[in-house]
């Protein structure tokens, strides 16, 4: 089992920066992507950006040069940097993790507000 805490979160005009972070716990050697989704009210959830074990990265085309990820393997935490923040990137941001076995595991969410 995987257990995921993402923190970070908040209220943000729009233009300013926030950034993410989620740890992962339990049985973490088995690890292969992280990311993170997104889901605003009415919308399905959504890929924000995910990073393999080996450093492979990719974006979703809304986010791409404005979010960064990065990942701390020996801390087991990804990291999302967002900046240039827009009033539609406001949403519930969950973190994820996929397993090399197949098992998908989601952190709690955490909510991103950005105001105009």
């Amino acid at each position: 089992q995987v257990q995921l805490v993402e923190s970070g979160g908040g209220l943000v005009q729009a233009g300013g920066s926030l950034r993410l972070s989620c740890a992962a716990a339990g049985i973490t050697f088995g690890i292969n992507t992280m990311g993170w989704y997104r889901q605003a009210p009415g919308k399905q959830r959504e890929l924000v950006a995910t990073i393999t074990r080996g450093g492979s990265i990719n974006y979703a085309a809304s986010v791409k040069g404005r979010f960064t990820i990065s990942r701390d393997s020996i801390k087991n935490t990804v990291y999302l940097q967002m900046m240039s923040l827009k009033p539609e990137d406001t949403a519930v941001y969950y973190c994820s993790a996929a397993t090399f076995a197949g098992s998908d595991y989601w952190g709690q969410g955490t909510q991103v507000t950005v105001s105009s």
